[in-house]
């Protein structure tokens, strides 16, 4: 597990690296308005001790956290809720209305990523997940606000990535808390023309129509940032909302040409997107190489083309 750190506040914004697998790939924000705050998604078990730290280092205590709102309930996201609603005496949890009963039990999350990943690597990336009280949840529908200190936090139904997502708008920063909805965005891809990006279609819900509309949902407000999961805070919202819609759409055509290609499917389209990625971050003005793109993006790839196969045989 990597040591976890928060960046420097923005409109009250405090970047969190939850530390899950790598440096830089796991995020979670707090946010502070008048003496009060809240997390926008929390990673697993293990990233609490940096979402404490970053709660001190702002001269605030547990108790002076109101809310912890998750964007979806995938675990990289929502692992840690139950463990964390446990360390802060006075806060509600906020989740999209599909997702509020796997917070409450979330005994079918827990044996569904046990039966993919086995218990020993449960354990080790994840921790224990743990319920949160009925009576602590809200569930926010789409146009839900959630009030900290005054300041306005809009939920908005995001669904494309998962049916169970919502992103926030902060109108004091004029930026979207995206979760995945607006894609991934890792540091080492930056370069002068600024943030590289890419869909994500992870398994099992993928609806890439839905998913298009939800990010033109997101620009329409002309956002000034987007902070992402995966990874921090981004500009360039239209060029980058742009770039997403187009990869979406050239996915779907390397997804439709591997499966014409009838057996070892899997494997052209995961060599597909391995190869397309790695284009786009050479013309991009990547400093990585081809190597060292494959390399960080193995897994999204790989999570990438599982996703395009769940969508493919859904018809």
């Amino acid at each position: 597990m990597s040591a976890a750190t928060a960046s420097a506040a923005e409109h009250g914004v405090i970047t969190v690296d939850t530390g899950f697998q790598r440096p830089s790939f796991d995020a979670a924000y707090l946010v502070v308005e008048n003496g009060r705050a809240a997390f926008i998604d929390c990673g697993t078990q293990h990233s609490i001790p940096a979402l404490l730290a970053a709660l001190d280092a702002q001269g605030l205590a547990p108790a002076d956290v109101d809310w912890l709102i998750l964007t979806h309930v995938h675990l990289d996201h929502a692992g840690g809720a139950g463990a964390l609603m446990r360390r802060l005496p006075n806060a509600r949890l906020a989740v999209h209305p599909r997702g509020a009963a796997h917070m409450i039990d979330p005994a079918r999350l827990v044996a569904g990523a046990t039966a993919v990943y086995g218990e020993e690597e449960m354990a080790r990336s994840y921790g224990e997940i743990v319920p949160v009280p009925a009576e602590r949840v809200v569930v926010a529908g789409d146009g839900h606000v959630v009030d900290l200190a005054g300041r306005a936090l809009l939920c908005v139904d995001t669904p494309g990535h998962a049916r169970h997502h919502l992103c926030v708008w902060d109108a004091r920063s004029r930026g979207w808390f995206t979760g995945d909805t607006f894609g991934l965005s890792y540091r080492e891809f930056d370069s002068p023309r600024g943030p590289f990006i890419l869909p994500t279609s992870s398994p099992v819900q993928f609806e890439p129509e839905a998913l298009k509309q939800s990010i033109r949902a997101l620009l329409a407000r002309d956002p000034a940032a987007m902070y992402l999961t995966h990874y921090g805070r981004v500009g360039d919202a239209q060029r980058l909302g742009a770039e997403l819609i187009e990869q979406i759409d050239d996915m779907l055509r390397m997804a439709r040409a591997a499966q014409a290609g009838g057996e070892g499917m899997h494997a052209r389209l995961t060599a597909a997107l391995a190869d397309y990625y790695a284009a786009r971050a050479r013309a991009h003005g990547s400093a990585l190489s081809d190597a060292q793109v494959r390399a960080v993006l193995a897994i999204d790839v790989e999570l990438n083309a599982q996703g395009l196969e769940v969508w493919l045989a859904r018809g």
